[in-house]
Order: structure tokens, then C-alpha cells, then sequence
């Protein structure tokens, strides 16, 4: 790969004659076992790559090695890692990378329309690197399995997450279950749904007595309240 680099510098960080310096591949190998730990929980296979540093560098020696992603980045398709040195002379330089995954994820066999409850026939599955296709992307069947599409693809479109319609797991004015779970126990009343919310989100309840819990939208008309 091509050398590429970006130094920022605090104090003397460009090594003095004489005096040590750091080993670039002890910076390589930071960075990788660092990617190796953030692909650690993707899908599929993780392939790492990072820029070689141009070897007339010369840093001073370094006792704690940080690697670390810039805000906002993440270990996905071309991206900039930082590798930032504490002690002794602080330096910090950013280093050109890139992870790719492959993975299996699933495409429209035909054209489907919009509406269409999602049969397994509907699929097929392929393989490729995830990190060059749309966020969100379906990766095992069911997640698409018996649910409805909310637009129409055409035939070998991948299918995607926010491709189908959203339900709310509690709806207003629903009949729910509270239930409120805590160390070593758990108790349950019935209510009523003051809101919407999809599973996961904030959902507000009445009891029969009247009180009005706040709690966490579960599926199949459950509001869990956790202590």
C-alpha cells in the first residue's frame, strides 16, 4: 500500500541523534490488534488493512501506544485511525486504513411490490463485502421473514432494515401488561396505552388505579419498568 501518514506533534516528538526511537512496526501491530478488537462482533469475515508509515519517520520512543478512531469514524470501508503516544514526549500521528467484510446478505429474487409480506421463496442469499452496501442491510432471514415491505424492489436489490413497515409494539389506547422487574423480583399489573411506541422506545401507561407509569415498549403489548 501506499505510505500515508498525517504527524502531529507535542514538544520533541521527532526523535533527537542519539537518542531512541520509536519502532514503526510496533505501531502497525497497535493498530491492527486495535482493528482487530473493533471488527471483533461484525458479520462475517473482517479483512484489515493500514498504510504503511514511511520508514524515514523518525519518532521518539514511546512507552504507551493509543490507538484510537476520530469522532464520528468507525472500522467500516476506508476510514482514518489515530495512534496517539502519552508518555514520554507526547506525539500523535493518523494513519490511512481500511476494513472490508465479507458476508452473506440477502437479495429480491423477483420484483416485489409495496405491501408484500415477505415469504422465503423472496430471497436469496449472496455473498460479498458488506462494507460497500447499504447500511442496515438484511444478513439472516429473519429478519425479513413475515414482514411487510413498506416500498417495492426491483429484482437482486439487497433488501435493507428500513425497507419494511414499522409497527408499534404498543399502540394508544391498548390493553398492556406493566411489568416492573428489579433485583430478585418481578410484578405485574394491567393498564392502558397513553402512546404509541415502537419496541425498544419510551411508552407511558394508566393503571386501573389511575397512575400513569413511564416504562420501556416491549413486543406483544408489554411495558417493562426497570428498577
Amino acid at each position: 500500500m501506499i505510505s500515508f501518514c498525517i504527524l502531529l506533534t507535542h514538544g520533541f516528538a521527532f526523535a533527537q541523534p542519539n537518542s531512541p526511537t520509536q519502532d514503526l512496526s510496533s505501531i502497525d501491530r497497535a493498530a491492527k490488534d486495535f482493528l482487530q478488537l473493533q471488527t471483533s462482533g461484525y458479520p462475517g469475515e473482517a479483512l484489515i488493512a493500514v498504510n504503511a508509515i514511511d520508514n524515514r519517520l523518525r519518532l521518539s520512543e514511546c512507552l504507551n501506544l493509543l490507538p484510537f478512531l476520530p469522532p464520528g469514524s468507525k472500522a467500516w470501508g476506508k476510514f482514518t485511525l489515530g495512534i496517539r503516544c502519552t508518555t514520554p514526549k507526547p506525539w500523535t500521528i493518523y494513519l490511512s486504513a481500511q476494513v472490508k467484510v465479507t458476508g452473506d446478505y440477502y437479495i429480491a429474487v423477483n420484483s416485489l411490490p409495496l405491501g408484500r409480506l415477505i415469504e422465503a421463496a423472496d430471497l436469496k442469499k449472496v455473498t460479498g463485502d458488506l462494507t460497500m452496501l447499504p447500511t442496515n442491510i438484511v444478513t439472516t432471514p429473519s429478519q425479513a421473514i413475515g414482514r411487510t415491505l413498506g416500498t417495492s424492489l426491483p429484482p437482486g436489490s439487497p433488501l435493507r432494515l428500513d425497507a419494511f413497515k414499522s409497527f408499534p409494539a404498543v399502540q394508544q389506547g391498548q390493553s398492556v401488561k406493566i411489568i416492573s422487574v428489579g433485583p430478585g423480583f418481578q410484578i405485574s399489573a394491567e393498564g392502558q396505552a397513553l402512546n404509541n411506541a415502537d419496541e425498544g422506545k419510551i411508552a407511558k401507561a394508566k393503571t386501573i388505579s389511575g397512575q400513569v407509569i413511564t416504562g420501556i415498549a416491549r413486543i406483544n403489548g408489554i411495558i417493562e419498568i426497570i428498577n
